[in-house]
């Protein structure tokens, strides 16, 4: 993938690309209704919002718990029911341009909480279409997966490569700063993100060295008949003194045939120094570079949907997901594929309330024994509800 040769100079100048666009004097790319006058409007202004989801889960495969995890004595859980979440969101806006969101994911707390349930807390400052600021806790732009929420995903869970990125500090929940905004480029609208955090997770008192990792996200509108996307990431940083980087490329589209079908595709691809294994090896026996471990990863997940509008039954949604990630492909290779057929019926519109059927297949090129690397079949029945 020549993609993934791109040199750090490169990234830079993606990163000055994406702040030379948010200040170009380009015509607005939303098309925006008249509003109210700010002296006819109350703040703050209360928004709450919640998400349960629960899941039971089978383990078909002998010795291989729930997790994953290999158990070369048998012992280990086949069977769980599994909260997953129960999150609470409060949205204030104070102003015209000023909002302040919090969200708590309460199921965590069945848990050690500490760094833990909570999510987002952070202040966003909008001062057009073009610009807008956001610092606290939140989650950077980088992929498809960090522009929408757990509760209208399209298969099981978050991606492999999205999970592996966000112990990486590119993506998930991060503490920092980020401007964000749309413009347009021609005929061409363009979204883009420029962020700086830590890197090191949610909920951290302080950064765990002086490093920062910078990211920055750009996503062109290429067809607006098949809502067709490309969005380029890019990101620079230095973790305990050492250069790290990551980029990615990621498609998006939605085909509708008629009123009643349509076909969601994602196709992302990512590459990152994998900083986290190299910091994990001991001092005297692991290289100078860090990039000799890097992380590799590629998915893609199609979603046909059927709007059925029925009384009780709103859509109906089949999805299967393929995976491939390694995440030391030049050491220790042993890239892991995972399959995720789904089969969603949601019963109130915008995934008010869903359940979804399907297997979660894990093969990985190397078994390790008594360990997740370890090939797994799982049955998964999952049941969500939005408010």
């Amino acid at each position: 993938m020549a993609f993934f040769s791109l040199k750090k100079r490169s990234l830079i100048l993606c990163i000055l690309m994406g702040w030379f666009s948010a200040n170009a004097q380009i015509q607005d790319s939303l098309q925006t209704t008249p509003q109210p006058q700010e002296e006819d409007v109350k703040y703050p202004q209360l928004q709450i919002k919640g998400l349960f989801q629960a899941r039971y889960l089978v383990g078909m495969s002998k010795d291989v718990d729930v997790n994953g995890l290999h158990h070369s004595d048998g012992s280990g859980t086949s069977n769980n029911f599994m909260l997953k979440y129960m999150r609470v969101q409060v949205r204030a806006q104070i102003s015209k341009r000023t909002e302040v969101v919090a969200l708590a994911n309460l199921a965590d707390f069945k848990n050690d909480p500490k760094g833990r349930v909570l999510e987002n807390a952070y202040l966003k400052y909008t001062f057009s279409p073009k610009l807008a600021f956001t610092v606290g806790q939140f989650r950077p732009w980088f992929g498809i997966e960090e522009t929408y929420p757990i509760d209208i995903i399209k298969s099981l869970d978050w991606s492999n490569q999205y999970s592996e990125f966000g112990k990486l500090g590119w993506t998930s929940f991060q503490i920092g700063l980020s401007a964000t905004g749309q413009v347009k480029l021609g005929e061409i609208p363009l979204q883009y993100a420029v962020s700086v955090v830590n890197g090191n997770g949610k909920n951290q008192v302080n950064d765990n060295d002086n490093g920062k990792q910078y990211s920055t996200r750009l996503l062109f509108g290429l067809s607006k008949k098949y809502n067709f996307n490309v969005g380029l990431n890019g990101g620079i940083g230095e973790v305990f003194s050492k250069k790290v980087y990551a980029v990615g490329i990621d498609l998006s589209s939605m085909v509708q045939f008629d009123p009643r079908w349509s076909l969601d595709m994602q196709l992302e691809a990512k590459q990152a120094t994998n900083h986290v294994l190299y910091n994990s090896i001991a001092p005297e026996v692991r290289p100078d570079n860090p990039d000799q471990y890097l992380i590799r990863g590629v998915y893609f997940l199609p979603n046909l949907r059927y709007e059925i509008n029925h009384k009780n039954l709103s859509a109906f949604e089949l999805s299967c997901r393929y995976e491939y990630l390694d995440t030391n492909f030049r050491m220790a290779s042993n890239p892991r594929q995972t399959i995720t057929p789904m089969v969603g019926l949601e019963f109130l519109k915008n995934y008010g309330a869903r359940i979804q059927l399907g297997v979660q297949f894990d093969r990985y090129k190397y078994q390790v024994e008594n360990t997740n690397q370890y090939n797994n079949n799982l049955f998964i029945v999952q049941v969500q509800s939005r408010f």
